[in-house]
């Protein structure tokens, strides 16, 4: 089964060249347009990963990180931030909220799925399935 990615993204720009990154290399993509679906998708698929985009309607990453962190059929799953935020201090912020890593856009289409790879749960230690 391949690994599967939910990508949390209100631009339907860079919703379909994330998507078409990710599919492109294999994953099976889940797509939510505002963190309140994140949070529903994250709880009834359970993602292998989730990409987070930090600026979104209403509830903004930083509050969807904190909560999905908060559950506990979500508390495990990496979620790496991929924003345009990219100010002194916004990586650590994001790290705060329960991100465990940070991609600044606009992504680099050819270095992407390797740094979204770094955080994968079979790259965070070596203690058998992540199952």
């Amino acid at each position: 089964m391949n690994p599967r990615v939910l990508v949390v993204e209100d631009n339907e720009q860079n919703m379909y060249l994330l998507s078409f990154i990710l599919e492109k290399s294999g994953y099976e993509v889940l797509q939510a347009r505002s963190g309140t679906e994140g949070i529903e998708l994250a709880s009834r698929t359970k993602p292998t990963i989730i990409l987070l985009d930090i600026q979104l309607p209403g509830m903004d990453g930083y509050e969807v990180a904190r909560r999905l962190k908060a559950r506990p059929e979500t508390g495990d799953i990496p979620i790496v931030a991929v924003t345009s935020y990219a100010m002194l201090g916004d990586r650590e912020r994001a790290l705060e909220a329960g991100c465990t890593g940070y991609i600044e856009k606009p992504i680099n289409p050819e270095t992407f799925v390797a740094q979204i790879e770094e955080h994968m749960p079979h790259n965070r230690g070596h203690g058998g399935d992540a199952s």
